[in-house]
């Protein structure tokens, strides 16, 4: 899941870096290291749908999850980021739990609603970070906050309004949209964490913990779900959990390099994406309700930016 998407992974996922910026490069540079970062999320969600099609959203995240751990061993070793602190650990272990329950409603959804319907929706999760924020962290809410929040409802209404005028494929669809619905909420919650996680962990540590928290939580479940791939399933795994793996890399990169407030849009781009990789993979179209629902989610978004970085609640990823 966009990431998918908003990462507070701003400079969540991003500055991550203990909060140490890196030396100034091109804004141009920054930004379209960015953009890389989303479409390769993107890419790797189109990948997660057709395994998850195939094997079921269990083996699909187990099996990815576990390549994840060894690529992000190899990360957090090239970062040099030693051992981690005791309370880093707890907050590996928070996000990595609500990650765990995250991805498995997302991609259960995502095989479920076309590709760009279910990004769309999971625009609200910046949004409902801030307010979480406010009652967790202790955040004002200004105005600007509660417009945008009201803003972002009717967007997620217009996209409600498409689903139901698509007849019987749009009700059997319904509980997809719910579980991605309900993969936004815990996606803010993520964001939240992740604020007070970049604090205390360098970009490597936190993408190896993640995978490693994420993979023991789904093993539990191993011995009556697991249900190893065949040869032919593997390059589909590796595929996805390189793309996530390189996809954090790179917003990291990026956020650490440039203002995370210049850097936020390119979250919006997987919503081109996913409309893209949805019609050419899976052969799914993109209603005007759909789009026009994601356009006022955008801007309810972006209204709230101009006065707080909403990036800072927005990005990460959860792959």
């Amino acid at each position: 899941m966009p990431v998918k998407r908003g990462d507070g992974y701003r400079n969540l996922l991003g500055g991550g870096a203990g909060g140490v910026r890196g030396r100034s490069v091109s804004p141009a540079l920054a930004f379209a290291v960015a953009a890389l970062g989303i479409g390769l999320f993107s890419v790797m969600d189109a990948v997660m749908k057709s395994l998850v099609l195939g094997i079921g959203v269990y083996n699909a995240l187990l099996w990815r999850q576990m390549a994840s751990v060894g690529l992000g061993a190899v990360a957090w070793k090239l970062g040099r980021s030693g051992r981690p602190s005791g309370r880093a650990l707890k907050l590996h272990l928070a996000r990595g739990l609500v990650t765990a329950a995250m991805a498995l409603l997302f991609f259960w959804g995502l095989a479920r609603v076309p590709m760009a319907q279910a990004i769309s929706l999971t625009y609200i999760s910046p949004i409902l970070a801030l307010l979480l924020a406010a009652v967790t962290l202790g955040e004002r809410v200004g105005r600007r906050v509660v417009v945008a929040s009201i803003l972002a409802l009717g967007g997620v209404g217009i996209v409600m309004i498409g689903h139901g005028r698509e007849g019987a494929a749009g009700a059997a669809s319904l509980t997809g949209v719910a579980a991605v619905l309900g993969s936004a909420l815990l996606y803010a919650v993520n964001l939240v964490i992740a604020r007070v996680q970049a604090q205390a962990a360098r970009p490597g540590e936190i993408a190896f913990f993640q995978a490693l928290v994420v993979t023991a939580t789904l093993a539990l479940a191993a011995p009556w779900l697991a249900v190893v791939p065949d040869a032919a399933t593997w390059p589909r795994l590796l595929l996805a959990a390189g793309l996530a793996t390189a996809s954090l890399w790179l917003l990291g990169w990026a956020y650490a390099h440039g203002d995370t407030g210049f850097l936020a849009t390119t979250e919006y781009s997987s919503f081109v994406y996913a409309a893209g990789l949805g019609y050419l993979v899976f052969g799914e179209r993109v209603s005007a309700f759909t789009a026009c629902g994601a356009g006022v989610i955008v801007v309810a978004c972006l209204y709230a930016a101009r006065r707080r970085d909403i990036a800072q609640t927005s990005m990460e990823a959860a792959a």
